[in-house]
């Protein structure tokens, strides 16, 4: 009995576990993530019931507080009140205790009524998932235990670490801490890893920060998301529809007219077109940097990183280097400030469309007007963006 009634070579438990905590990450990220917070997919009914009944079984968490907690955490993202910044509670401590962040900010009663809303609330969810979910991780050991004896339970404590772990510290700790970004938005989300197979393609974070109502995470053609293929998956087979995806720009080599065709594709795509342009002015970083002496060269690349970081982000430290670097440059001066123009286009509040679209055409004319080459590109360039085919 203590071998249990299916017995393994020691690689096949290893297999086991990998998969039974593999389809716990995937209800994580397909329903509770996806699903139920941000509304991006919805699932035949048979899978958000095995969804839900599986997550009861390996974890023991509610879908409302899970939901309240996440979306909580988009609204008040990197400030006192976001239930698990590294940036304020520390990296090692959401990184280890990140199950116990989740814990505390479930017991506000304000953050489940105002964050929590749309979540399943039937009689499964009232009278057995919510008020019993000690007995769903305790089937799930007996389980183990009669299927793999005593190594059913080392199973069992592996399925009760990983979410914790990967989730709750991980996502939450790292995904806001190290990595690379696709795009500058106001908070430090961060990816991962451009292959999203671990922790079911939760790793592009600053993918999903970005664009946090789309279904599908990755980004670039060279990005992964083994979640996202699920999902097309489950298309497929009639079983899901995806609502919502992030916006791919158009851009039409033969357009050369700002229209208001231009301005809403623009206004959709803005997150593209930031990280576009500084990709584009980088070729004049480089100029200056082999320009420079060797003490202005240390100082440039200081502040390498800091030159299109968003403005939010930039600390005291960070501010005083680049407003040296930018004193003594006129080249990277100008394109910092067409930059911030650029950015504050929509950051703006505008009375009507027609003025932003003024704003728009005079940020082209004035960006064409400097005479800087990379300038004069990417202007004649954003003229060709257009709202995607229907």
């Amino acid at each position: 009995m203590l071998e249990g009634s299916l017995s393994l070579p020691w690689w096949g438990y290893i297999v086991v576990t990998l998969i039974l905590t593999h389809i716990t990450i995937a209800s994580v990220t397909l329903y509770l993530h996806r699903s139920q917070a941000h509304r991006a997919v919805d699932f035949h009914p048979w899978i958000n019931h095995f969804f839900r009944f599986w997550l009861w079984l390996t974890t023991g968490m509610n879908t409302r507080e899970w939901v309240a907690v996440h979306r909580k955490h988009h609204a008040k993202c990197e400030t006192e009140e976001d239930p698990h910044s590294p940036h304020f509670k520390g990296i090692n401590t959401v990184l280890w205790q990140g199950a116990e962040l989740y814990k505390e900010a479930t017991r506000d009663p304000q953050t489940l009524e105002k964050y929590g809303r749309g979540t399943p609330d039937d009689w499964l969810e009232r009278r057995v998932y919510t008020p019993h979910s000690i007995l769903g991780i305790g089937a799930m050991l007996i389980l183990n235990f009669a299927l793999f004896g005593l190594y059913g339970v080392t199973i069992w404590a592996v399925q009760m670490l990983w979410i914790p772990l990967f989730a709750a510290g991980v996502i939450n700790g790292l995904g806001h801490y190290w990595g690379y970004r696709n795009f500058e938005v106001a908070d430090g989300s961060t990816n991962l890893s451009n292959i999203g197979i671990l922790i079911g393609g939760e790793e592009m974070h600053n993918n999903h920060h970005a664009f946090p109502s789309s279904a599908r995470f990755s980004n670039k053609w060279w990005e992964f998301d083994v979640g996202w293929m699920y999902i097309q998956l489950l298309c497929a087979l009639r079983m899901a529809r995806v609502k919502k995806v992030a916006p791919r720009p158009v851009v039409l080599e033969d357009k050369d007219r700002i229209d208001m065709d231009t301005l809403r594709a623009v206004i959709v795509s803005r997150l593209y077109i930031m990280a576009q342009y500084a990709r584009s002015v980088t070729s004049v970083f480089r100029e200056q940097l082999e320009k420079a002496d060797s003490s202005y060269r240390r100082l440039l690349r200081q502040v390498r990183g800091t030159l299109f970081k968003n403005e939010r982000r930039v600390d005291m430290a960070e501010l005083r280097s680049l407003t040296e670097v930018l004193e003594r440059n006129d080249a990277l001066k100008t394109v910092y400030e067409f930059q911030h123009r650029l950015q504050g286009l929509w950051d703006r509040t505008y009375s009507s469309h027609e003025k932003l679209l003024v704003a728009l055409q005079e940020w082209c004319q004035q960006a064409e007007d400097t005479r800087v080459q990379v300038l004069e590109d990417f202007a004649r360039h954003l003229r060709g963006y257009a709202l995607q085919p229907s």
